[in-house]
């Protein structure tokens, strides 16, 4: 099977009764849309993303849907006019794919993580870094300040509580500005110190004095007392705000009975902001990395990391494979890229195992699947038409390492230096080495290998979950 850079791979066995597809260029234009209408019609009528293919599988367009069925299909009608830029994606298209999500907030993320990671030809849009944002309370100061940001990981947050990302950047705006009247915190950046003489001849800003913050800034307010409003406000947004908006339809209602049209329609805008803070994962989910991962200096890590190894030549290049499955079903494998300590999402690959399919479930052979990916991946730079990276990456210990150079032994060109990262003692196993290298916590080489290692693994989770989900909903 060659490797798929661009897609992930339609599972290969089929939905029972599923229409089978035609060879391209076997149809006419309108018989082939007309298939693929009669296939998303046969979609379930739930959230999820779509994923457009071409003939060679490689995915052209990813979107989202409230309703795959109707989103889908809407595609394959006559009538249909995607734009001038999209238009053209439908002389292309040969079949698709879909992911069920649970609520069209998740689909939302699930279509911006997997367009940052397929990056298909006809997405304008989210290929750049926007992010969804975050807010953040930073709870180590004397007084916290509540702020909305999309760089959770940058070094002014460390130590703050972070809940997002949320999907509607508007929305978070909109209750952020709300709850302030509710708790009164601040959102300055100003650096405020319990008892500093300066703030008693500190003036407050405009905020105090329309009763939106208690002016912590000219200790207006005890430092116990603010704390207990910051820690409602946590409460608050970490549950449900059943309470508060319970109140908030009551009064709303009040003020349509008394014919008080405007107040009862700003009430149900508050309201709606208020809700769709529950449209919102967690870091834990894993759906922005790039903004998630701690904060290191970058150059500062390679130079460490050189001096670790003892390379005689500057680290640039660093690559990082992982291998995911579930009780040995839906094998599949990552390759990541980092170039000066930064993902470069261009060189990212994932590949479907093949050679390890048929050892029955509940089985599986890591090794054997790093030999695959290593192979895969390393074949066409032994060749002369690829470049080797400065440093591989393995996830693992040190049987994934001996895997990964029993497979470099059958290549024509050595890699440079290939080490693994093992988990939970966080032990670097070098080449060549008997003894693995334990560095402290704060090292920052470990730090970015760290950082590769999760990000390969996240990538190879990814689009494990995609091939098994739809081995388990029996979607083709």
């Amino acid at each position: 099977m060659p490797d798929d850079p661009d897609t992930p791979i339609a599972d290969a066995s089929p939905e029972l009764g599923a229409e089978p597809l035609p060879a391209w260029g076997a149809e006419s234009r309108d018989v082939r849309l007309a298939r693929l209408h009669r296939t998303a019609r046969a979609l379930p009528p739930l959230p999820g993303v779509y994923l457009m293919k071409d003939h060679k599988g490689v995915v052209l367009y990813v979107g989202k849907a409230g309703r795959l069925c109707d989103r889908v299909s809407s595609y394959f009608v006559p009538s249909a006019d995607l734009g001038a830029k999209k238009q053209p994606m439908l002389d292309l298209l040969h079949d698709f794919d879909t992911v069920v999500c649970d609520s069209e907030w998740e689909a939302l993320l699930a279509e911006s993580r997997l367009i940052k990671d397929i990056r298909p030809r006809f997405n304008a849009m989210q290929m750049d870094d926007k992010t969804f944002p975050y807010l953040a309370i930073t709870m180590r100061q004397d007084y916290p300040g509540v702020y909305i940001t999309r760089e959770p990981a940058s070094p002014e947050f460390k130590g703050a509580k972070i809940f997002g990302p949320f999907t509607s950047p508007g929305a978070l705006r909109e209750a952020a500005q709300l709850l302030q009247r509710v708790f009164k915190f601040r959102t300055c950046h100003l650096d405020i110190v319990q008892g500093d003489p300066k703030n008693q001849r500190f003036r407050p800003c405009l905020l105090h004095a329309i009763n939106q913050c208690t002016a912590p800034c000219a200790e207006r307010i005890t430092r116990a007392e603010y704390r207990a409003d910051i820690d409602r406000f946590v409460r608050f947004i970490g549950s449900r705000r059943a309470a508060m908006l319970r109140e908030m339809r009551g009064e709303m209602e009040r003020a349509a009975a008394e014919l008080n049209f405007e107040r009862a329609a700003t009430l149900r805008d508050q309201i709606r902001a208020l809700e769709k803070l529950d449209e919102r994962s967690d870091r834990a989910a894993g759906w922005q990395p790039e903004t998630e991962i701690g904060y290191i200096n970058p150059a500062s890590a390679l130079r460490s990391l050189q001096k670790t190894l003892g390379l005689d030549e500057p680290i640039r290049c660093i690559e990082g494979i992982d291998i995911a499955h579930l009780r040995g079903g839906e094998t599949v494998g990552s390759k990541v890229c980092f170039v000066d300590g930064r993902p470069f999402k261009n060189e990212y690959r994932r590949y479907r195992i093949t050679s390890v399919e048929d050892r029955g479930a509940g089985r599986n052979d890591d090794y054997a699947s790093i030999r695959e990916v290593v192979s895969r991946r390393y074949r066409d730079a032994g060749q002369g038409d690829e470049l080797y990276p400065d440093l591989i990456l393995i996830d693992g210990g040190l049987g994934q390492l001996h895997a990964a150079q029993s497979a470099f032994e059958q290549l024509d060109v050595r890699p440079p230096m290939v080490i693994s990262l093992a988990k939970k003692q966080e032990l670097l196993y070098v080449q060549e080495r008997t003894e693995p290298i334990r560095l402290g916590r704060e090292n920052l080489g470990l730090r970015l290998c760290q950082q590769i290692r999760d990000e390969a693994h996240r990538f190879a989770q990814h689009y494990h979950h995609i091939l098994r989900r739809k081995k388990t909903l029996g979607e083709d």
